[in-house]
């Protein structure tokens, strides 16, 4: 039997104000979700402020648990004479035919005529080719997580003050200089009641306020993972990963099992003067879907999700005459991050847009 598709209609209203949400000149009438798009990505094919899209669906960081609501399959439609956006929710493995009927299951040669699907009024109809829309269970994301995965499960940041009670490898079975996979490690400072699972650093990278310099901790590199054989003083674990080589003086972090990846952008609810103090990877510079580290925290009411933008620092005009003043241009806005991972004292952030390269010490604030 022919099954017909449900069409659930979230009515996107969108705001009154056309600095809020303005409608791309080159929008599509309809996108159908792939593999691989983010909510992020479809947004800004309709819309040119993209990490707007929970206004979209008339959601918020305080009331949306999942984000991720949206498969590949689904069609999204633009009225352009009402300014809304329709979803329609299609089933799994359905066949788009070319005079538009969309149906799944296998059809009964008894049944009547094909219903066309519902779309919203105002709304070019195209005809596109037979193709068949694959199953697939995975929801849409805010943004890549594949870029930021790593980021989210492993020790990035920690202070001298953590760092100074870490647990500390002290010895290696044999006297080996270096350790690998299946080794043996000696490990002081152990708690006894934070579980079996650990993973293992080692500090590189000393993060400095570039206004005030203040020390504000060290980016660690993970090193591997190990597993307690047997608690004690030293304790004795088992490496059960290692992707680069252990040796004694490094650390151990408690194994976590990642961070939330259901990001909902905002722009900040205070005024937010950060700089991009580093550069993932020790380059100088950084492009699209680059990860950047910003000189404030959670201390300084930085939070996962937060939309921020990228200036560069205006020019300064010299005048003629000694007592004519130079003339300091606005600093421009060239781009923008979203924050996804917050320590107290710095945070990490995905650069999702840029016009130019991304330089150290450039300002990222509200995104005006």
């Amino acid at each position: 039997m022919r099954k017909i598709i449900s069409l659930f209609c979230l009515v996107l209203p969108i705001l009154a104000s056309a600095d809020d949400l303005q409608i791309r000149e080159d929008a599509p009438d309809r996108h159908i979700v792939v593999k691989g798009d983010t909510l992020w990505d479809i947004s800004a094919k309709f819309f040119k402020d993209p990490w707007k899209w929970p206004q979209l669906w008339l959601l918020n960081k305080e009331n949306v648990k999942d984000p991720h609501w949206i498969y590949p399959g689904n069609v999204i439609y633009l009225d352009r004479s009402s300014g809304t956006l329709t979803v329609n929710e299609v089933p799994v493995a359905q066949s788009i035919t070319a005079s538009g009927i969309v149906a799944t299951g296998e059809a009964s040669t008894a049944e009547a005529a094909p219903i066309a699907p519902v779309i919203p009024s105002n709304v070019v109809k195209l005809h596109p080719k037979a193709q068949l829309v694959a199953q697939n269970t995975e929801a849409i994301p805010a943004i890549p997580l594949n870029i930021i995965s790593s980021f989210l499960s492993r020790p990035l940041v920690v202070e001298t003050e953590e760092l100074d009670s870490s647990p500390k490898l002290v010895g290696t079975y044999e006297q080996r200089a270096l350790l690998s996979f299946d080794d043996i490690a000696y490990v002081k400072d152990l708690p006894h009641d934070k579980g079996t699972r650990w993973q293992i650093y080692r500090p590189s990278v000393s993060f400095v306020d570039p206004d005030t310099d203040e020390e504000l901790g060290q980016e660690v590199m993970y090193l591997g993972d190990a597993t307690v054989e047997k608690f004690g003083d030293p304790s004795t674990l088992r490496i059960t990963k290692a992707v680069m080589e252990i040796h004694k003086g490094d650390y151990f972090a408690q194994a976590t099992s990642g961070y939330s990846s259901n990001y909902v952008p905002h722009a900040p609810s205070s005024t937010i003067s950060a700089r991009v103090i580093s550069v993932y990877g020790g380059v100088q510079q950084a492009g699209q879907r680059a990860v950047i580290t910003l000189n404030k925290g959670r201390r300084d009411g930085i939070e996962e999700g937060l939309i921020l933008g990228l200036y560069q620092k205006g020019e300064i005009i010299k005048t003629k005459g000694w007592f004519t003043p130079n003339i300091v241009l606005p600093d421009m806005r060239y781009g923008l991050v979203m924050v996804f991972r917050v320590f107290n004292k710095v945070s990490y952030a995905l650069v999702m847009e840029t016009k130019l390269p991304v330089q150290l010490l450039d300002r990222a604030g509200n995104p005006d």
